[in-house]
């Protein structure tokens, strides 16, 4: 059985987020979710709310967990396999390449790229946050539940 680890922030999950946790469920036996908790930055959504909201989004087909540290060291806790990254730019390439470069050497953990579907490849958390906060709609750039979670949060 290979086991998945999609890791992130998913401050807010967002469709580009869901596209590629739901393409990874289709390939591997078992996708665990990981929300980073990084106390050092200031989330709109708290990890316990955005683990509910991954949560509601694709039910019990996916394990989702926490974690600060080494996401390797969470890699191992988990029994994952494999880490499964997006990538919308060249430059989330370079950077993830350099991070999965760093995790092989330390672990010999690898880690697979999935490509973001083009519909969804322009789509980023921070750009979601900044529009739901200029009052603007974004409706068809993240599930139903986040959109309903934006707007509670940010009235």
């Amino acid at each position: 059985m290979t086991t998945a680890l999609c890791p992130g922030s998913f401050d807010p999950p967002t469709n580009g987020h869901v596209d590629v946790v739901e393409r990874t469920i289709g390939l591997f036996d078992r996708v665990v979710v990981a929300v980073i908790d990084n106390p050092a930055k200031e989330p709109l959504f708290s990890t316990e709310q955005r683990i509910g909201l991954i949560e509601e989004v694709h039910g019990d087909r996916v394990e989702v967990t926490s974690f600060g540290g080494l996401l390797v060291t969470h890699a191992r806790e988990v029994g994952a396999d494999v880490v499964v990254k997006g990538l919308r730019t060249v430059d989330d390439y370079e950077y993830e390449n350099q991070m999965a470069q760093m995790n092989r050497h330390l672990t010999g953990m690898e880690t697979v790229f999935m490509p973001t579907t083009p519909e969804f490849g322009f789509i980023s958390s921070s750009l979601v946050k900044e529009v739901a906060k200029l009052g603007g709609s974004v409706s068809g750039l993240v599930p139903d539940v986040v959109d309903r979670a934006l707007k509670e949060r940010l009235s």
